[in-house]
């Protein structure tokens, strides 16, 4: 495979105070995709404390000392640039895409921002976002069918105490018991340029790039003090199959199951994601043909059913999750579910093998076709791994797998020991008199 892109023209640089630049040409010109990834994200948070690295990402955005409230998304509204900001369990990400004329601009408002941005936070800024995000948890979380799907397979998938055990969003109570001292402590601990990779994507010569950073970074001073993140280690093996089920008012049973599997960025890993997609992507996966189009037994889901959690710091997840087709109760697709599961111990073919790499292959390439995600992808590699270049080099770590060594991890890890459920069935539904009077046996007169 070759090199996609620009590979090979990536620069990355390291300030005197710790910050990593990365500069790439974007495939379109005139535009400057700024994205930022912070080393911090859930798996940073503390039993009671939970949320608060996802309440930065509003928080980041409500003013600082020199930029009010919502200032910063309206400047890059009005440059028809677009903005937005996201959490996971091992960073949170910044981005934005303007006109390159506006990038002195963008860079100044985020040097701002993590500078001064505890200057500007204020109780009523806690209390209005704290507010935001409830609501954010409310929404996605416990007013949506199967909404709790993931909080449930974190519980059994990681222990009590354990930086995954919790979702992003954080719980209700630690958000309430948020004050407005250990917020700002706590970007003082996760906030700094050493603990920040910035990456430009656009059409300016990369030593133009630096300069105007160091001109907005450089005087930013490092942290006073390295926060670390708490024990990440596992027990073996996970000690399954583990199991949560729940009955309540969704539309037809949900089956999501989980398997741990070794870090994102390992060998393993990557076989395993090979093995995700042979079972449940796209319309040619396993799961798709046998459930959805052969039996069919479960609903139409476009051929994505299967997918790993990927984490770079403990075991990841391999997720397998469908919906039942009505009529169809939920042990019938669960047992359908684990019995193609199970058959990739068998083996997969070479042409399996062949459309898995394919499919992933496609992925990646979207995900960096835009100056956006190519900036995004950037960052990531960066962050996670040092290796810049690999934003466009990932394929290459599938050529070489091969099916039987697919098929020998999947024997040793698809396994009961290793297995969770989390199950979501629909409520009876109450019979009517009507219904029971229609239904009830004759009886004869005397």
């Amino acid at each position: 495979m070759t090199n996609i892109g620009a590979a090979g023209q990536v620069r990355q640089y390291t300030l005197d105070n710790g910050l990593r630049l990365v500069t790439a040409p974007a495939s379109t010109g005139q535009v400057a995709a700024v994205n930022l990834w912070y080393g911090v994200g859930s798996r940073h948070e503390v039993p009671g404390r939970t949320g608060f690295a996802h309440l930065f990402e509003h928080l980041m955005f409500q003013g600082s000392g020199n930029v009010a409230k919502g200032e910063h998304f309206e400047e890059v509204e009005r440059l028809g640039g677009d903005i937005n900001a996201s959490t996971s369990s091992d960073r949170t990400n910044y981005y934005e895409t303007v006109p390159e004329h506006a990038l002195d601009r963008i860079l100044w408002l985020e040097a701002d921002r993590l500078e001064t941005l505890r200057e500007g936070m204020t109780q009523e800024v806690l209390d209005n976002q704290r507010d935001v995000v409830k609501n954010e948890r409310r929404q996605r979380y416990d007013n949506q069918p199967y909404g709790t799907a993931l909080e449930r397979i974190l519980r059994l998938a990681y222990p009590e105490g354990h930086p995954y055990h919790h979702p992003t969003i954080g719980s209700m109570a630690d958000l309430d018991a948020a004050d407005l001292d250990y917020v700002k402590s706590f970007h003082k601990a996760h906030y700094g340029p050493d603990n920040c990779v910035l990456t430009v994507v656009s059409g300016l010569d990369s030593e133009d790039v630096l300069a105007r950073v160091e001109k907005f970074f450089g005087p930013l001073p490092a942290r006073e003090t390295v926060a670390k993140a708490p024990d990440a280690s596992l027990p073996e093996p996970m000690g399954g199959p583990l199991r949560d089920s729940t009955t309540g008012n969704v539309p037809a049973a949900g089956v999501f199951i989980g398997f741990r599997v070794p870090p994102y960025g390992t060998r393993e890993f990557d076989v395993m994601h090979l093995a995700s997609a042979v079972l449940g992507q796209g319309q040619g996966s396993r799961l798709y043909r046998s459930l959805v189009v052969e039996r069919p037994i479960a609903a139409d889901d476009g051929g994505s059913a299967s997918d790993i959690l990927a984490f770079r710091y403990t075991d990841s997840l391999m997720l397998v999750n469908m919906l039942a087709r009505e009529g169809v109760g939920g042990d019938v697709l669960e047992a359908a579910m684990r019995e193609e599961i199970a058959e990739l111990a068998s083996g997969i073919t070479a042409e399996e093998l062949d459309r898995a790499r394919a499919v992933l292959e496609r992925d990646h390439l979207q995900s960096i076709s835009s100056p956006s995600g190519l900036a995004d992808t950037i960052s990531s590699c960066t962050q996670l791994f040092d290796d810049p270049e690999l934003a466009y080099t990932w394929p290459r770590r599938w050529d070489d797998i091969t099916a039987e060594e697919v098929r020998a991890t999947a024997e040793r890890l698809l396994v009961d020991d290793n297995l969770l459920v989390v199950r979501f069935d629909p409520e009876e539904p109450q019979a009517s008199e009507a219904d029971e009077a229609a239904t009830a046996p004759e009886t004869s007169g005397a």
